[in-house]
């Protein structure tokens, strides 16, 4: 799919680029994706997304993560409706945020409060902060390689960043007992706690789930230590189970990050933790002139509500195989080698002799040009809304790219 000058996308680029530095920023930078990809959205509905050119798709980004139900749900276009004519950014919170509090402490089994924000970063942030008022230590273990966050202690980006902005973070190899407990002893007396993401979903490698082992041996770890167990939810949260991902595992974190999901794609961050921490959270100064938003929150027990009643994480997890079945299938009949990874409600899919990941790119514009949207290098995301037919229409397009391959 080759993009014209004189397609709006690229129209909508060529403004973009005076105004905007480097005509878009972050992670959804479409220079970033193979050439074809369109960079900027007219609307979406359930899991199909629409270009400013009016070409259709089957999401399998979902915002990159954030519409869990699907786009424009409307049991949770009806709660923000209802919120927003009574009031959303008001001098304090609504009864929303007690609700959404009181929700979270229901579903999570480690949650007896809740804090919140608008953004994954604003979460992780918040759980080191916490972490380190509570012990009064300075010492925190993150994964090497691990996402956290935008900001500078813990962005993949250097740029900007300096050496003393992570002077107390200490690196461990996720799913390593043994670098676990490296870092553990490095940190000696001055440990204040271990940051762990859901499953390991590195960009651009293959997802490792959590060896329940590891997982265990972190809380075990955090306790002999009295340092604090930090889970980042934030992209995983609510698509595998709705009780905190490492649940699965039968291991509590002491503090969790959530973000993404939570609303439907509405602006919210949340932090749950234990109760021993609840004194330390009580003083913690966070706060940000939209972190008391009604609307979102509104969203998020909306979401929260429709989750619970259909089972999502069941849900996204037959639709999640039933499209990694009928991927292996295809490599194996095109004779394409293909590396499925991670849980099948937020997949990534790599491919053998690829470490330029041009077959992946190749693969993915050629299913785009059949009017299904996925990512060469980082972990998809299931919806609720994604049907058989949808898997279907998806499975055609992506047999096709398979056969390219094949091609040469």
């Amino acid at each position: 799919m080759n993009m014209q000058a004189d397609t709006a996308d690229q129209k909508l680029r060529a403004r973009a680029r005076r105004v905007i530095p480097g005509g878009m920023f972050g992670h959804m930078r479409a220079a970033g994706l193979p050439a074809g990809y369109p960079q900027f959205f007219e609307r979406g509905e359930g899991c199909h997304i629409w270009d400013v050119d009016g070409r259709r798709y089957v999401d399998f980004m979902c915002s990159w993560g954030p519409n869990i139900l699907g786009h424009k749900h409307p049991l949770v276009t009806e709660a923000v409706q209802r919120q927003m004519a009574a009031g959303d950014c008001l001098n304090g919170p609504t009864e929303r945020m007690v609700e959404l509090a009181e929700r979270l402490v229901r579903l999570v089994p480690h949650a007896d409060w809740a804090l919140f924000s608008k953004n994954g970063t604003d979460a992780t942030t918040t759980c080191v902060t916490l972490a380190r008022a509570a012990t009064g230590r300075r010492k925190i273990l993150a994964a090497r390689g691990a996402y956290h966050g935008a900001v500078p202690w813990c962005t993949p980006h250097p740029l900007g960043v300096t050496a003393e902005d992570r002077a107390h973070l200490i690196e461990y190899v996720y799913n390593d007992i043994g670098s676990l407990e490296a870092a553990v002893e490095a940190a000696g007396d001055d440990l204040a706690g271990v940051i762990a993401s859901a499953f390991r979903h590195d960009y651009g490698f293959d997802q490792e789930l959590p060896d329940p082992a590891f997982a265990r041996r972190a809380r075990q770890l955090c306790d002999e230590k009295q340092a604090t167990l930090i889970l980042d939810d934030v992209r995983a949260g609510f698509r595998l189970t709705l009780h905190g991902s490492w649940d699965l595992v039968g291991v509590q974190p002491d503090l969790s990050a959530w973000s993404k999901a939570i609303a439907n794609g509405h602006a919210l961050a949340a932090v749950t933790g234990k109760d021993h921490l609840r004194d330390a959270a009580s003083g913690l100064f966070v706060t940000g002139s939209f972190w008391c938003g009604a609307v979102p929150m509104a969203a998020a027990v909306a979401t929260l509500d429709e989750l619970e009643r259909i089972d999502g994480p069941r849900l996204m997890w037959e639709m999640g195989q039933l499209f990694r079945d009928g991927i292996a299938a295809q490599a194996a009949e095109a004779g394409v080698g293909v590396r499925q990874s991670g849980p099948p409600q937020m997949p990534t899919i790599l491919f053998d002799d690829d470490a330029d990941f041009s077959k992946g790119s190749r693969f993915c514009v050629e299913a785009l040009q059949r009017g299904v949207y996925l990512h060469p290098r980082h972990n998809m995301f299931f919806s609720t809304a994604h049907t058989v037919a949808d898997i279907d229409f998806a499975l055609e397009a992506t047999r096709a790219a398979f056969a390219a391959l094949a091609d040469g």
